[in-house]
Order: C-alpha cells, then structure tokens, then sequence
C-alpha cells in the first residue's frame, strides 16, 4: 500500500536560487569568471534551475596543473611537517569563519537540509583539526635487528601529488579527508569534483588560497582544482605523476579508476559503493532503534554511501516496529531543504529519480510491498525531484536488494535468528557499514567478531552512518578497500623506508649468510 501524502507537511514555497548562489559566491571570495564565463551548466537540486556556467578544463590543462603540482610538491616535501600542520590549521580557521555561507552553499548544490550542510563543513572543521596533531605524531617504528651493531628502523616521506575525486554527495567533507591529511603528509593537492557539484569546490579552493596568503610561503599549484567530466577524471588518472587517485564514487567509477591506476604501477584509495544493513534483534530498543533507522535511512534523501539500505528484522519484533517504520515514512517532513522543520531535501537529478523508480518496479515485479517512493510536486520547483522515501517490505534478498540505488529506498527482511540475519548483511557484493541493535552483549561481539559482520564499519545500537573523522573510514569487496581520515589511514599518502644502520666495525649478514672477500 502505498503512503499518503500528507500535503500540509510538505514546505510549498521556494525561493530563486541562482541570485543567493550568486551572493554566496561572492562573500566566499570565488572569482565570478570561474562560475559566470564557462560552458558545463550547474542546477541547484532544489529548484532544478541553471545557478552557474562553469568553466571546465580540458586534457591538456590537466596536464598543465600536474606540472605546476609537481614543482609544489618538490617544495612542499621539504617543509617540516608541523610547519605544514600551519597551513592545516589556517585552513580549518577559514572554514569556521566562512561555515554558515559554505554550509548553506552545500545546501544549495547538493540539496541536504540546513544541520547536513552546515554538518558537512563541521565535518571539513574537524579533519582540519586531527590533522594538526597529526602532523607532529608522523610515527615510523624502530625494529630489532638479528645483527649485532645495527639498528633497524622505518621511515615515512610524501609520496607526491595526489589526486582527489569526490562525488557529490558529500562534496568538500570527502576532499578534507584526504586533503588535510595529505598536506600534512608533505604532498600536494589535485582535485576533480562531482561535475555536479563544482561550485563548492570552488568556494573552498577560494578559503585555501586565502590560509595559503596568510601562511606566507606555501608553494604556487600546492592545491588546485579541475572542473569537468570524464575526459579530466581519465586524464588524471592516467598521469603517472600523480602516484595517488583517492576516488569517492560508484563501483562501476571504481572499477575504471582502479583498472586504470593499476596499469601504471599507482596507488589507488578507492571508496565506493555500499548496500548497508541493520539488524534488529529480539532484544533490541525499539525506540531507539526507530530512531537510528529513520536518520540512517532517509537522511540526505538516502544519498549516502552509509545510507541504510537494507533492514534485516528478527520475526519476534517485525510486527511492532515495521508498522511504526511504516508511519514515519507516512509523515516525515519534505520540502526546501533551507526551510526549518524539513527533514528529506531533493535528489539530486532526474536521473537519481528514475533510478530509484526502476528499483521500485523490479521489487513489485519480485512481489515486493511498497510504502512510499512516489514523487512530490513543490511549488516553484517543478524541474526538482522530491519523492516520498520508499519502505519495501520484500520476502527474500532477490537482486535488486543486492544492488546499491542511490535514492531512499530500504528493504525489509523478516529472519528467524543471529546466523540467518549476518548470512543475509553479508551476502550482497558491497561491504562499507553495518549496523546491529541489540542489548545482548553475545549478540553485540558476535556481530563485530571475525564470524560476523564482513564490512569495515561494524556498528552497535547506532545506525550505519555518520561515521566520526576519528576512525578510519571505508570498506571491502566492491566498496573498494580504501581507508580515508583517521586511525592510521595517513600512510596511504606517504612512501615507507626500511632503513638499517650498521654502527659496528664489521659486517654480519643477515641469516647467517657468509660472503667474505680479499681486497
């Protein structure tokens, strides 16, 4: 049965979008000729109208931008690491000056609500400042030697330009993640944005430049930003100067990326797709577990990478919290994403949109029951997709449940016990974030044991996503392997040595090998 619309709770009058994205633009210090003189147009998601023209690089200005980033890195290596950690610093300081403008600019690009673009910048705010302690804290370790007289040790140093492609979903947090770190890290910076998301990209090279000035020597092409599609994304990816590709995207973006890189012997960090779950066990807070699933699944219009996709429910509770879910999905507020009291903003495109409808029919077609899912019309925005977020009450995981839409659609599975239900989260391509509520400590380690859950994000009584810059952020199989912001994941921007001293008067060779000559 499908949710009716309740029309009283859906915000029916949008403003003009172009004029606010000009004006943001240029409280942000952007140079209107990147934004007013190009060919690429931009649409805002929330009205579906033109905002900007942006310019866009060609093959050969990649190329170009990879030179001058080769000369900043030779200068930029040599600078002592807190000393980079500065720069880190300046940056973050801008950011926070500038948060409610670049949040609200978020807000206009890629539709989240007000708190998730203003989140996002906090987000950027928060990496900064990881990244300042990091860069005194660049550890490599001392080894023992099986040879008498010698010292054994690692050491770690920047491994060159490194190349950031982000989508846009998250379009400034997922380049700080990579970018304070690298920084740090003593590399520098190339970043391909989301074609559809170039304008923040923009504003926030405009913020570094200006913690670049106040620096006082960073070198010139430290940071520098491509607008454009897949000619600019192959062009940097094929350059065997960039020894680094950080790609945030789609598996089949991934699978180009990744090939690609492979040929020339580079270094990919690959963040791709999930098809998250939660399970919901007998002892399970249900309000709780209410809570954490409507934010993780309908939040960002389901346009996460942690998005919850897939709710696996234990048979003892689906009949008390599906109804419920089923309710909220009735009646959560959706509309302009400036306005207050909105909860679910736009898609993206039309092409999000049909996506999502195509994954909808093939569930039908699976005898599927549907909550939701419908388009909603807005006032003033009816080049816009706003669209109910779709329950889908489905009897097995058939191969549309194994497949990532990017849209807001969760799939509910009715399982008997703990085995079936981690068979179930497990058996998708796809291994980014998972989630289990429970209030059984054996249930709980279970789950986040080597027999549980195969993601790289396993979660307690929490949704999948909203993950902190504290720990390492990525996934395995088709999610990619990569490992972005904290934990160790900086040493993916730098190059180990293995170093061994001899301090002695004599020579032994390791495993006893004996090779002596007269001179």
């Amino acid at each position: 049965m499908t949710a009716k619309i309740n029309a009283a709770r859906i915000n029916a009058a949008l403003g003009p979008v172009a004029g606010e994205v000009t004006e943001l633009l240029g409280s942000l210090g952007v140079d209107p000729a990147l934004w007013q003189d190009g060919g690429r147009a931009v649409r805002s998601p929330v009205t579906g109208e033109v905002v900007a023209h942006v310019a866009e690089a060609s093959a050969a200005d990649v190329g170009a931008a990879v030179e001058r980033s080769v000369a900043a890195f030779h200068a930029w290596r040599t600078v002592p690491a807190p000393r980079r950690g500065e720069l880190v610093r300046l940056l973050g300081e801008e950011l926070r000056a500038h948060k409610a403008a670049l949040g609200r600019l978020v807000t206009l690009e890629a539709g989240k609500i007000v708190s998730e673009g203003l989140g996002e910048v906090q987000e950027m705010i928060d990496i900064c400042d990881f990244a300042v302690g990091l860069s005194r804290q660049l550890y490599g370790l001392t080894i023992a030697s099986e040879r008498p007289g010698h010292r054994m040790m690692e050491t770690w140093h920047p491994v060159g330009p490194v190349g950031i492609i982000t989508a846009f979903n998250f379009p400034v947090a997922v380049w700080s993640w990579n970018a304070a770190l690298a920084l740090v890290c003593g590399d520098s910076l190339l970043w391909k944005p989301s074609e559809k998301t170039p304008l923040t990209a923009l504003a926030v090279q405009a913020l570094f430049e200006r913690a670049a000035a106040a620096f006082g020597d960073a070198p010139e092409g430290l940071s520098q930003v491509l607008v454009g599609g897949g000619e600019v994304g192959a062009a940097l990816t094929d350059d065997a100067r960039v020894p680094v590709i950080s790609a945030t995207g789609s598996t089949r973006m991934g699978r180009i990326v990744g090939e690609r890189v492979a040929k020339r012997f580079g270094r990919s960090i690959l963040e791709l797709g999930g098809n998250n779950a939660a399970i919901v066990c007998p002892s399970a807070d249900l309000d709780l577990s209410l809570r954490g699933i409507a934010f993780a699944a309908m939040g960002t219009a389901g346009q996460r990478c942690t998005s919850l996709r897939r709710l696996i429910v234990n048979e003892g509770v689906y009949d008390e919290l599906v109804p419920r879910l089923a309710k909220a999905y009735g009646s959560v507020t959706i509309g302009d994403p400036r306005a207050a009291g909105t909860l679910i903003g736009p898609l993206i495109d039309k092409q999000a949109y049909e996506g999502m409808q195509a994954a909808l029919d093939k569930a039908r077609a699976a005898g599927a029951t549907v909550h939701g899912g419908e388009r909603v019309a807005v006032a003033g925005a009816e080049e816009a997709y706003y669209v109910r977020p779709a329950l889908v009450e489905i009897e097995s995981q058939v191969e549309v449940v194994k497949h990532e839409t990017f849209a807001p659609i969760l799939y509910v599975l009715r399982v008997g016990g703990l085995t079936e239900a981690i068979a179930l989260q497990n058996g998708v391509p796809q291994g980014l974030s998972s989630s289990i509520f429970t209030n059984d400590m054996r249930e709980a380690e279970t789950f986040m044991s080597a027999e549980g859950s195969d993601c790289g994000i396993a979660n307690v009584n929490i949704g999948p996503s909203g993950a902190e810059i504290g720990g390492a952020f990525g996934g395995e199989k088709e999610t990619g392997g990569g490992r972005e912001a904290g934990s160790d994941a900086w040493k993916a921007y730098m190059r180990r040595a293995t170093n061994t001293i001899n301090y002695s008067r004599t020579l032994p060779l390791a495993q006893g090998v004996s090779f002596d000559v007269e001179g």
